[in-house]
């Protein structure tokens, strides 16, 4: 893709609105625009990374037997009122009436809507055990939306629901489930662990939160420096008897054991082996997809911008032509390097070069090629690793097996 034809916009000067590294990062490098507080519209370079993350997180759903399905942004409240957290999430709700005057909200959730689906087509445990999930806008009027992406009042989520007959089964899925954030989170390369977790206003028995060191985390967990564990509470380590040091985390995933708190309020029962009637045994996995966008920008940047991660970064290179008249040899690059399906971003721009290394340093590419006016006489491509700041000189008929190996690809 050239720049020069691209919806890439950066800017100069750090955004006012920004509360952080990361949002100003997002806004500086034009992956976000800011529609109102709280709101936000992903541009190219966003959504580029936003639909990566998505296919990073259908791939391990897919693999686990998850069935993806779309629910609705709007609920009526009915089905609200049945669990009783009409009255719990009632100041975090987005509430309106249509013109025959239903209560409707826009989701905030949606553990009621799923449940009101499976009672429709779900009557006999030999249609059980299974999963679905979504990947959905959710809705909550956040009474201070705070860090971009962080706390928003739109934001995206994955969300996906287990409905089994017996204990053991909820205990699985929710074992296959805890392994498959385990590979998702290690693929975006987060330093994060996994916590017990008190379920709220989720409910059920059990939960665990994955979580990610962040100066901008508004939860506070206590961290054993030596045996590299987390506890809620101050106190010396129980391993060790270190001394634990505070340390503000972000939640980027979440699941829950659910139980019956759902099928019983919203009588969603099927009949088991020996006809009786039993409520089905729920279990709730979440990602926050659009916080994970968030959070690498948090944590994985320097002073002269973002620095993503192969696996999701919006291109795979950024390639400067420096001279102008180099511009079909950087096609031609290009289209070696797309045949093995590396996506590359040609900055053709008529700016000073100044302009260019900095642009591409700021929307942090995992590599930087450069085709200098020596190109002719060298035939070589320096190529910059944008992480380490690693610097090569590869020749045109090897670059792509550097990418090759970069990337692990045999």
């Amino acid at each position: 893709m050239f720049y020069s034809k691209s919806f890439i916009n950066t800017s100069r000067e750090d955004p006012k609105v920004a509360e952080c590294r990361g949002h100003k990062l997002l806004l500086k490098a034009n992956f976000l625009y800011m529609v109102s507080s709280g709101i936000y519209s992903y541009l190219p370079l966003g959504w580029r990374v936003l639909d990566k993350i998505n296919k990073i997180i259908r791939s391990e759903m897919n693999l686990v037997g998850a069935q993806e399905l779309f629910m609705s942004a709007v609920q009526p409240i009915d089905i609200w009122k049945k669990t009783g957290r009409d009255k719990d999430l009632e100041e975090v709700m987005f509430k309106f009436k249509d013109r025959k005057s239903r209560e409707f909200c826009l989701g905030p959730t949606h553990e009621e809507e799923i449940t009101e689906i499976v009672k429709r087509y779900i009557s006999s445990y030999k249609q059980l055990p299974f999963v679905l999930y979504q990947i959905q806008t959710k809705f909550r009027d956040e009474p201070r939306p705070r860090f971009g992406l962080m706390r928003s009042s739109e934001f995206i989520m994955k969300d996906a629901y287990s409905f089994s007959l017996t204990q053991q089964c909820l205990e699985d899925n929710y074992q296959k489930m805890y392994k498959a954030y385990q590979i998702i989170f290690d693929k975006f390369k987060f330093n994060y662990f996994i916590s017990e977790a008190d379920p709220g206003a989720m409910g059920g028995s059990a939960s665990h939160e994955f979580m990610v060191p962040a100066e901008i985390g508004e939860d506070v967990l206590y961290f054993c420096p030596k045996c590299k564990k987390y506890y809620k509470e101050e106190g010396k380590c129980l391993v060790c008897q270190c001394e634990t040091k505070s340390e503000k985390v972000v939640e980027v995933g979440h699941i829950f054991k659910l139980g019956t708190k759902y099928s019983k309020a919203q009588g969603a029962f099927v009949l088991d082996q020996q006809g009786r009637r039993k409520p089905l045994i729920m279990g709730c996995y979440g990602i926050g997809v659009s916080r994970i966008l968030s959070a690498v920008a948090e944590t994985s940047s320097d002073s002269k911008g973002l620095i993503w991660p192969k696996t999701i970064a919006p291109f795979d290179a950024t390639l400067l032509v420096l001279d102008k008249s180099q511009t079909q040899e950087a096609l031609s690059i290009e289209a070696l390097l797309e045949k093995e399906c590396f996506s590359i971003l040609i900055d053709d721009r008529k700016s000073p070069a100044g302009v260019k290394f900095n642009d591409a340093y700021l929307i942090g590419n995992p590599y930087i090629m450069i085709i200098g006016k020596n190109y002719r006489e060298s035939a070589k491509i320096e190529v910059e690793k944008r992480e380490t700041g690693q610097k090569f000189e590869i020749a045109k008929d090897k670059i792509k097996d550097f990418f090759r190996d970069e990337y692990n690809i045999k």
